[in-house]
């Protein structure tokens, strides 16, 4: 099996760990390769001037776009605190664009996303990014289907991250699909990683998602519906608790937080199973029950949906990564 060669992409004011994250990951995973395996990883930018990391950090690129038109294994585009509005580089633009036929595996890590989509590789595709960013890239890229709870997401050759240390999960998911999982294991426990996430694995709780006044009607809602998680919560039960009518609610909620409140309730649910799942051994039957699913089936169901596997896959996974 030949070396496998890495590009990242930089720019100024990338966030320092969506570039040393995987890096670090692909460096330690030559520990425990033969040497005509190893990954070669080489960072790419516009010139080979330092650039500022956000951090304050100064990076140099090993190579220019001009002088990196050679095929990669894995290229990965690495991202900024403040998403781009568009890609002022035409250098840049042009040689993302041809990820597709430069790399084998192409992708990005958190906001690097918004990169990929100015370069029109996101159409139809399945993504992620930043939870924070996550509305703004759906919004921009509307052909783009988004999974703003997902640490990374796959999508044939191409592989996207969340932010900042996603990128190290990321580069976890493709040293394990290479070299398998037990290899990735070694990597995650010599960079002190408690547990390697799943991509199913939510990178942020809903509950973060509440409004900023605590006592407004829609975190009043919210409160309810974690509070209460077990029982059953429809438009109109839930436009009860607020006295509002369950129109105005349906309006208020969805301008005030991007989804609907039966969009809420159940990714919420589906938070409360997985930690459920992660902390304890209790039957799917109890778990499905106590978190308002009403049954396995359901629970199964949402789970596929969601995070395309099963409440048993997810515990096995989870459970089997963290014990090890």
């Amino acid at each position: 099996m030949p070396k496998q060669s890495v590009a990242i992409v930089i720019c100024e004011g990338v966030q320092a760990l969506d570039v040393a994250g995987p890096m670090d990951v692909f460096s330690e995973a030559n520990a425990f390769l033969a040497s005509t395996d190893h990954y070669e990883t080489v960072l790419v930018a516009a010139h080979r001037n330092p650039l500022r990391a956000s951090n304050g950090m100064r990076l140099v690129a090993d190579a220019t776009f001009e002088e990196a038109e050679g095929g990669f294994d894995i290229a990965l585009v690495a991202g900024t605190p403040t998403p781009p509005e568009a890609v002022s580089d035409p250098s840049l633009l042009q040689w993302v664009q041809g990820l597709p036929w430069r790399s084998s595996v192409y992708g990005s890590i958190c906001t690097g996303a918004f990169v990929l989509g100015h370069a029109g590789l996101l159409d139809d595709r399945r993504v992620t990014t930043h939870w924070q960013d996550a509305q703004a890239l759906a919004a921009r890229f509307p052909k783009t289907k988004v999974e703003p709870d997902l640490i990374y997401v796959r999508d044939g050759r191409l592989i996207t991250a969340a932010g900042v240390t996603a990128g190290i999960d990321l580069g976890l998911a493709l040293v394990g699909q290479r070299h398998g999982a037990e290899t990735a294991l070694k990597v995650a426990k010599r960079l002190v990683v408690v547990a390697q996430r799943q991509g199913g694995q939510s990178q942020f709780s809903p509950y973060l998602t509440a409004p900023a006044d605590p006592a407004s009607p829609i975190a009043r809602i919210q409160d309810h519906v974690m509070a209460n998680i077990g029982d059953r919560h429809t438009l109109d039960s839930l436009a009860v608790v607020i006295g509002m009518s369950p129109r105005n609610l349906a309006r208020h909620f969805g301008q005030v937080t991007g989804t609907t409140p039966h969009e809420f309730v159940e990714r919420a649910r589906v938070d409360a199973a997985r930690m459920m799942l992660e902390a304890s051994d209790r039957p799917l039957k109890a778990v499905a029950f106590d978190c308002g699913f009403g049954s396995v089936d359901r629970m199964r169901i949402v789970f596929s949906t969601r995070l395309g596997v099963t409440p048993a896959q997810y515990r096995t996974s989870f459970r089997r990564s963290a014990s090890e």
